[in-house]
């Protein structure tokens, strides 16, 4: 559906670019610390969400580290190295109580639009691999964060959690699973939208589709000009703000680099697209449900960790195996095939190359992947359903994914497979780079930003209070408090419905 085309608002307290999950995160939460704030958000799309938000550009897990392997590294003394498993729980914690804060202030619809309860499993076989996940377990149940985190070598216990993993499996693998219960589903499309929708309606608030963001430039006193583009009319405009906030997704690294800070300086991007086996099969999908997570196979990165998936897609239960990778010089799934070369300056082309020469491995899967027909992908599948048939399965093309390269003092440059957050000295621009498990912890992210962009308002009793209502845990480490996560997880179960 085409958007009526809104007047630029000439001046404004604060400036998002992309209307992504991110934007809307901090668009919200800077409505709910000072309602007279005014904001206007720029979105090329006519759609808010429908980039890597979208329900099916992203695996739609909520990122908690209960079932992902690739959060617990096995150092080389054997340990498991626990400590980004807990970060990572600790901040999906923070985004259940920001979105059950909004659930209670009829800000966001029925919780179950957006979140719905799955169980999310470990799965993996071989004597090695059930080593390593006995001693992960061992490890992550001696945090409250995963105390109840059951782990079983019986195939039986097994074939009830997960029938379709199961069935046709050799009786003689050793295999070994270990279940969350507390696992959720995300809708980030839905709850971006939804999200979206509410600012719109709020005072203050003016939301642009179908405007692209082109360039911004300090106007000399504090702020900022911004330039857009209305798609539909090619006609160019600009507005002025104080604050402006890039969470454009790929395109990010784009606007990053147009901005006049330093601390653009040095970064880059790899793209990466992702692709999905979507279960045609209803039968098959109502025999699962669960996220069940593998291990990388060896050489491969973290990003390639394979998981066949129960989600709930605008009120339908749907199945997904993968991620496969492909690959295209686009940062964004309706980008351009130049946004590789276009974002290769003289100040990142060191890193990037150094980057390029550590991570052989990355071009050597992505390849292979390029290389896979489909019949090699259902052997894949096959590994986790043994009973696969490629009839049953058809190709989806997911989002894409700009994985982070930056300046590293050693090894002159380094590929990041997280998210972070680039802000100006001054606090005047924050930006988002990188990708998962970015969606999940945007709470997070986005309430670490106004320590750094709104630092006096931040200290006031007022934002202090608000903050803590909104966000009880923020500055708690759950891990250390037993009995505020127990309190918080009763409370964000009860008003979302889990």
């Amino acid at each position: 559906m085409s958007q009526a085309i809104r007047p630029l608002v000439p001046k404004t307290d604060v400036v998002l670019m992309g209307a992504g999950i991110m934007s809307a995160t901090l668009g919200m939460i800077l409505k709910e610390l000072n309602p007279d704030i005014t904001i206007q958000i720029f979105e090329r799309l006519e759609k808010a969400g429908t980039e890597s938000s979208d329900a099916w550009n992203n695996a739609g897990t909520g990122h908690s580290a209960f079932c992902e392997l690739n959060y617990t590294p096995q150092k080389a003394d054997g340990t498991i190295d626990i400590s980004k498993a807990a970060k990572i729980a600790e901040q999906f914690e923070v985004s259940r109580e920001f979105w059950a804060y909004l659930v209670e202030k009829k800000h966001l619809p029925n919780p179950s639009d957006f979140i719905s309860s799955v169980p999310h499993m470990s799965f993996v076989w071989g004597n090695d691999n059930v080593k390593f996940l006995h001693n992960r377990y061992e490890s992550l149940k001696t945090n409250p964060l995963f105390k109840d985190m059951i782990y079983t070598e019986d195939r039986n216990e097994i074939t009830k959690w997960t029938p379709l993993v199961m069935h046709g499996r050799e009786q003689k693998q050793p295999v070994a699973a270990t279940r969350m219960d507390f696992g959720t589903d995300v809708n980030f499309g839905a709850l971006t939208r939804s999200m979206i929708h509410s600012l719109e309606k709020m005072p203050g608030v003016t939301v642009h589709y179908n405007v692209e963001a082109l360039d911004l430039d300090p106007d000399g006193k504090g702020g900022w000009d911004v330039f857009v583009k209305n798609l539909l009319n090619d006609e160019k405009d600009k507005t002025n703000t104080r604050f402006v906030f890039i969470g454009a997704g790929g395109a990010t690294l784009h606007l990053l680099k147009r901005a006049e800070i330093s601390e653009r300086n040095g970064y880059g991007g790899f793209p990466v697209s992702g692709l999905w086996l979507k279960c045609l099969d209803d039968k098959l999908i109502q025999q699962h449900y669960a996220k069940v997570y593998g291990k990388a196979s060896v050489g491969s990165p973290p990003m390639s960790v394979p998981h066949i998936d129960t989600r709930m897609i605008d009120g339908k239960r749907e199945l997904l195996f993968g991620p496969f990778a492909g690959f295209s010089t686009k940062f964004l799934k309706n980008g351009s095939l130049l946004d590789l070369p276009k974002s290769i300056k003289l100040d990142n082309l060191v890193p990037m190359v150094f980057a390029g020469m550590h991570n052989m491995p990355l071009t050597k899967y992505l390849i292979e992947q390029l290389r896979l027909r489909p019949e090699d992908r259902i052997a894949a599948l096959q590994e986790y359903v043994p009973k696969a048939a490629l009839d049953d399965w058809e190709l989806l093309h997911a989002g894409q994914r700009v994985q982070v390269i930056k300046k590293d003092k050693k090894e002159g440059g380094v590929l990041e497979f997280g998210t972070e957050v680039v802000v100006s000295e001054d606090g005047t621009v924050a930006a988002l780079l990188g990708a998962s498990p970015g969606a999940s912890t945007a709470v997070a992210a986005m309430l670490g930003i106004l320590g750094k962009c709104f630092k006096k308002e931040s200290k006031s009793e007022v934002w202090q209070n608000k903050l803590k209502e909104m966000a009880p845990s923020f500055s708690e480490p759950l891990a250390k408090n037993a009995q505020l996560l127990q309190e918080t997880r009763r409370r964000t179960n009860k008003i979302l419905g889990l």
